[in-house]
């Protein structure tokens, strides 16, 4: 697969029958908010781009669904009836482009009486490149065909019925003939663009400390809505698995705040992670060991630590960005070893929180963890403790630092074969300007704008307020449930 040219990306998604949508289809720009009233959808948008990333990344299906929409009846769209076998589902699909051209990927799946994938096409070149059917409902396979163009001009083999066919394809396909390699690089592609994805919901209850502790843990998430009321949300904590090990950093040096050279993470990982690969890597020992940001952005400080040292350039931009959405002055951001036996936060002191339910041992503060805090310079009003600043304060220095980051700062899992440079990471950002008020938001859409202007990475967000992207060329709003 040639990735020099085009990085693969997902430029459209397609709920076909999911949740509250039925027939939409979504193009997608590298910088696309979702905007509408509660209840339109835009949430579900993101877990349905969620669940195919998951499932492009390996993940069985139960635990693509699970982990994302908690259980696969949450999936079927409201008022759809059982057919004769009490069958009930959702569809969904995405376009990926890519050095292969446009390729579609379009998925039937059974939530009702048990959860399986009945139904996958793969598309592209003109060609079907691989259909799946389920025939024997008493099997866990379904019947696979694929793209062969050789003397035999399709290949059939059973396939698991909980997995993403079209991962499995490089393992089975031996490239000899032309068709195969079509569908190889078509297949490639799709995981690619897939894989490349990371779900950013930094809470500040878990950055603070309190709460729900640094590993995670059930719960509902409080989150704040755009004028500081409380709003639903799922455990994070609770849903993220995964394991990475690697390098950390130290405090940096000052730098100019113009177009820094390089991203963040650019070093190879040191080391691997043990057990089954973890494509989300969220709240380990692994990730907190190296400085790799989770979902949650509870282990902000050590990776703060880290990426001040690696690009000091980038560094600056981030504290130029923190400064025009933070009140009051703002001279520098870094990390800083804590003190132990102090008192206020768990994040500020090291103060462990209560574990879960029958647990003996104590989960440790967000900063605390990895025995550092981080502090904003105020000039001559000396330091102060991020997890003193507001929600929306919080909030948008752990978007600005995922936005400034690329793969090897971020708990996720691309694709290892390919590139970092010839990869277009995509943030999907559920409530993005969730806490911050306009100012805040439109500084932080800026910044992405920016980012994305650059070409590797790629932003799907969505908006209570469309207004923050109002006069932003390259800034695609999509208004749902209208």
């Amino acid at each position: 697969m040639n990735t020099d040219t085009v990085r693969p990306a997902v430029t459209e998604l397609r709920l076909s029958a999911f949740k509250t949508h039925r027939g939409v289809t979504l193009p997608l720009t590298r910088l696309t908010l979702l905007s509408g009233e509660s209840g339109s959808g835009k949430s579900s948008a993101l877990q349905a781009y969620e669940i195919l990333a998951r499932l492009g990344s390996g993940e069985p299906l139960a635990r693509a669904v699970g982990e994302v929409a908690g259980s696969p009846a949450a999936c079927v769209p409201a008022r759809a009836r059982p057919d004769e076998q009490g069958r009930r589902g959702f569809r969904i699909g995405c376009t990926v482009d890519g050095p292969a051209g446009p390729v579609s990927l379009d998925l039937a799946v059974q939530a009702e009486p048990e959860l399986r994938i009945v139904g996958e096409r793969l598309t592209g070149g003109g060609e079907t490149l691989l259909t799946t059917a389920l025939t024997d409902p008493n099997r866990p396979t379904v019947q696979a065909a694929w793209h062969t163009a050789g003397a035999t001009p399709v290949t059939r083999a059973p396939l698991p019925d909980d997995r993403l066919g079209t991962s499995l394809l490089p393992l089975r396909v031996a490239g000899k003939t032309e068709g195969q390699r079509l569908v190889l690089a078509a297949a490639e592609q799709v995981v690619v663009a897939l894989r490349s994805a990371f779900v950013c919901d930094p809470r500040p209850e878990v950055m603070r400390g309190v709460g729900t502790g640094a590993t995670g843990g059930a719960g509902q998430d409080g989150g704040c809505g755009a004028d500081g009321a409380g709003g639903a949300g799922r455990g994070a904590g609770a849903r993220r698995s995964g394991r990475g090990t690697g390098s950390g950093g130290g405090p940096g040096k000052p730098g100019g705040a113009g177009g820094a050279a390089g991203a963040w993470g650019a070093r190879k990982r040191m080391g691997s992670g043990g057990g089954e690969a973890g494509s989300w890597g969220r709240d380990t020992e692994g990730a907190r060991g190296e400085g790799r940001l989770r979902s949650s952005c509870d282990n902000l400080p050590a990776v703060l630590e880290r990426t001040s040292q690696e690009c000091a350039r980038r560094h600056a931009v981030l504290v130029a960005a923190v400064r025009e959405a933070c009140a009051g002055p703002v001279e520098g951001l870094r990390a800083v070893p804590r003190q132990a036996g102090g008192t206020g936060h768990g994040a500020a002191d090291g103060a462990g929180v209560a574990g879960p339910a029958g647990s003996s041992a104590p989960q440790a503060g967000a900063a605390g963890a990895a025995g550092v805090r981080a502090v904003l310079d105020r000039g001559a009003l000396g330091e102060l403790p991020v997890e003193q600043l507001g929600d929306g304060e919080l909030r948008f220095l752990a978007l600005a630092l995922v936005l400034l980051t690329g793969p090897e700062v971020l708990a996720m899992d691309p694709v290892g074969e390919v590139p970092s440079a010839h990869q277009q990471m995509t943030v999907m950002a559920d409530g993005m300007d969730r806490c911050m008020d306009p100012r805040q938001a439109r500084e932080l859409v800026s910044l992405a704008l920016r980012m994305t202007d650059r070409g590797h990475v790629r932003l799907l967000g969505t908006v209570r307020d469309p207004s923050v992207a109002e006069g932003l060329p390259g800034v695609q709003v999509l208004h749902l449930g209208v």
